[in-house]
């Protein structure tokens, strides 16, 4: 019988961490009031402002989906359009919810290597959409660490927030894996957020340690005026606020947040270098945060498919994702690096 092992398809099929756990057990032991009105609510809210170091609004979702296209409604009209990289996660995942919720907005897609946008790119892009005849841009979205698992520096930040400004546009953050890019550079969140000029960021939970959630956060309070009606029509709104909040809590008291991201980072390198030398498997993009891409052909990847090795392929026609995350062991990366080994020696 083959077992299946999913360590590698996703940093979402992971267990929920130890810290997230225990504050929603404590957080199940006695009555509370509803609809964000619990204490769990109030300080993992308060522990956010700490944390950013602004008085910035937050607001708890159920899912990414839902906090990228919200999001983006509350900053674009449905005459707008938002400006993305061609692999984003918004363009490529989202089933259409941007534009959905926005009623009508358009993705303008772009280039750029290793996933990040190309600011010339953009630039072109916005010399050509200045009349009345094509969506008027209202938005860019950058994501963090990107779909290549690459990650912004600050600088690049800053450079397009510059041009976001200039052409009097929002600048929305997708930080599904957020945590990922500040383990990396190892700054303050707010230097790549809203001192850096970013407007909005969507900030990821689940994929860090948590059963579900995610916050949007809003660093212009302006921006975010009836953003709590918007969540409420579209579902958003959880009559057991605590639930979502209180694992919020458990990963950002003491920073196990950080932990968690290094971790799922430090696994990820790992993996890429023992594939580096032990089979002799190059990665095909930097392997920065917690993803490590690489190029298998046919044979080796459906080997490791009949091993019960779950992951995807992500562009075609040959490379395939590899994710790590906080629960990630060394045993998990062993056991791969030697099916890997023991395919290769067969061929």
């Amino acid at each position: 019988m083959i077992v299946e092992r999913h360590e590698f398809a996703s940093d979402n099929v992971a267990p929920i961490c130890p810290e997230a756990w225990a504050a929603l057990q404590e957080a199940n032991a006695h009555y509370a009031p509803s609809y964000g009105e619990d204490r769990w609510t109030a300080q993992a809210c308060d522990r956010v402002r700490e944390i950013f170091e602004t008085d910035c609004d937050v607001y708890f979702v159920f899912t990414g989906t839902a906090a990228n296209a919200l999001s983006l409604a509350q900053l674009c009209k449905s005459f707008h359009s938002m400006i993305c990289h061609q692999h984003a996660h918004v363009q490529t995942d989202e089933c259409g919810a941007p534009e959905f919720f926005t009623g009508g907005s358009k993705l303008l897609l772009v280039g750029g290597a290793d996933g990040k946008l190309d600011i010339g790119q953009v630039e072109a892009l916005l010399a050509r959409q200045n009349e009345l005849h094509a969506h008027k841009p209202g938005a860019i979205s950058i994501s963090q660490a990107t779909e290549f698992g690459t990650v912004y520096r600050r600088a690049e930040i800053a450079a397009v927030a510059d041009l976001a400004r200039r052409h009097q546009l929002f600048l929305h953050m997708d930080g599904a894996r957020f945590a990922n890019s500040i383990a990396l550079l190892n700054c303050a969140p707010k230097a790549i957020t809203w001192e850096a000029g970013v407007d909005v960021l969507c900030f990821g939970g689940t994929k860090n340690g948590a059963a579900v959630g995610e916050l949007v956060i809003f660093f212009d309070k302006k921006i975010s005026r009836e953003f709590d009606y918007r969540a409420k029509q579209a579902g958003q709104l959880g009559s057991k606020m605590r639930f979502l909040a209180a694992p919020w809590l458990g990963l950002l008291t003491g920073d196990a947040w950080l932990r968690n991201a290094q971790h799922a980072n430090d696994g990820a390198r790992r993996l890429a270098d023992r594939l580096r030398k032990e089979a002799g498997i190059e990665s095909v993009f930097p392997v920065e945060a917690n993803a490590v891409f690489v190029s298998m052909d046919e044979r080796l990847a459906g080997g490791l498919h009949a091993r019960g090795w779950r992951f995807y392929k992500f562009i075609e026609p040959n490379v395939y994702r590899l994710m790590c995350s906080w629960a990630t062991t060394e045993r998990d990366i062993s056991d791969f690096i030697d099916d890997v080994g023991s395919i290769s020696l067969n061929e």
